[in-house]
C-alpha cells in the first residue's frame, strides 16, 4: 500500500510493482511460461516496441533459441539496446509498432521461422494473468483494478483469473487517448484499426488490434478508461515524487487513470500494476521536469 499516493487519489492505493526483475516489466511471466517445453536450436520472431522484446530474448536465451526483433525505426534507443543485450538480432523498420510487425511476420514466413505475436498466444496470458494471483492474495477485498491495454494479454490474463476468483472487483482497462484501438474495438464489438498511434506510452501504442484478442478481453473487461499525454506524464511524477520510482510511460497509465477517476469512495481499495520502467533516464527527466 503507498500512503503518500493513497492520501493523493483519496482511496487506499495498492501498486503491484512489475520493475524489479530482469527485464524491467512484467513480459517475462507470460514468455517464461509460453517457452517452458520449447528445445533448443529453434528460431522464433517477433515485433516489439521493447519490452516484449527483451522478455523474449531474455527467456529464449536460457534455452538456447535464436530470436529476431523487430521493432519501428522510433523505437526508443535504451530498449533497443536492451534487447540486444539479452542476444536479439533487432531489425528496425516501419514508422511504428504495427508496421514492424508486418515486416516481421513477412520475414518469419519468407524463412520459416515461428511468428511470436504478444496477445494471440493463450500461454503468454496465462503466464501474465499470475499478476491477479498475487493481487488476490492481498488481504482486503480490492473494488478496481486499473489494467494497462496494448495488445490486451495481460488485461485478458489478470481479468480471467479475477472474474473467477473474485467476481465483485471491477476490471478497468487502460488505454492512451492517442492509442484507442483497443478500446474503440471494445466499444464496437469488432477490429478498429486507427490512423495512428502516436502516444509517449509506446508500450501500449496498439494501432491494430490483435484479432485474437478481442474476445477474451472482452469478457472480462468492464470499462475503459482513456488517459491524455499530460495526465500520463502527472502519473509518472508522482511515482517519482511519492515513491522514488522511475516509470515509463505505458506502465503509469493505470495510475493515470484512477487519479483522474471522480467517483472512488474513500473506503476503496484500488489496485494499479506498474508494468515497466524501461525508459532512458534523461527523456524520464524531459518528461517529468518538463525541461
Amino acid at each position: 500500500m503507498s500512503e503518500g499516493l493513497s492520501n493523493l487519489l483519496g482511496a487506499t492505493l495498492v501498486n503491484k510493482l512489475e520493475i524489479e526483475n530482469p527485464i524491467g516489466s512484467f513480459k517475462g511471466r507470460g514468455i517464461d511460461w509460453f517457452m517452458q517445453n520449447w528445445d533448443s536450436g529453434d528460431r522464433v520472431v517477433t515485433a516489439s516496441a521493447g519490452n516484449f522484446g527483451q522478455a523474449v530474448a531474455y527467456c529464449a536465451a536460457k534455452i538456447g533459441l535464436i530470436v529476431d526483433v523487430f521493432s519501428s525505426i522510433n523505437a526508443e534507443k535504451t530498449k533497443i539496446e536492451a534487447m540486444e543485450a539479452f542476444g536479439a538480432n533487432v531489425h528496425l523498420v516501419g514508422d511504428d509498432f504495427d508496421a514492424a510487425k508486418i515486416e516481421a511476420i513477412e520475414f518469419a514466413n519468407k524463412n520459416g521461422f515461428r511468428f511470436i505475436e504478444d496477445g494471440r498466444e493463450p500461454e503468454i496470458s496465462e503466464g501474465a494473468g499470475t499478476i491477479g494471483l498475487e493481487l488476490g492474495q492481498y488481504p482486503e477485498d480490492l473494488h478496481i483494478i486499473y489494467i494497462p491495454v496494448g495488445n490486451g494479454a495481460l488485461i485478458s490474463g489478470i481479468g480471467a483469473w479475477c472474474k473467477k476468483t473474485m467476481p465483485e472487483t471491477k476490471i478497468v482497462g487502460v488505454c492512451a487517448d492517442a492509442a484507442p484501438s483497443m478500446y474503440l474495438s471494445w466499444q464496437q464489438g469488432r477490429s478498429i484499426e486507427t490512423e495512428s498511434a502516436h502516444t509517449i506510452a509506446d508500450g501500449i501504442a496498439c494501432r491494430v488490434p490483435v484479432s485474437e484478442s478481442l474476445t477474451p478481453v472482452a469478457a472480462v473487461v468492464d470499462e475503459f478508461v482513456l488517459v491524455t499525454e499530460e495526465q500520463i506524464v502527472t502519473a509518472m511524477r508522482a511515482y517519482s515524487q511519492y515513491e522514488n520510482l522511475v516509470v515509463e510511460p505505458a506502465g503509469a497509465v493505470s495510475l493515470a487513470a484512477s487519479m483522474a477517476s471522480p467517483s472512488l469512495n474513500s473506503d476503496w481499495v484500488v489496485a494499479t500494476i506498474v508494468t515497466g520502467k524501461n525508459i532512458d533516464v534523461s527523456r524520464f527527466r524531459t518528461l517529468v521536469d518538463g525541461a
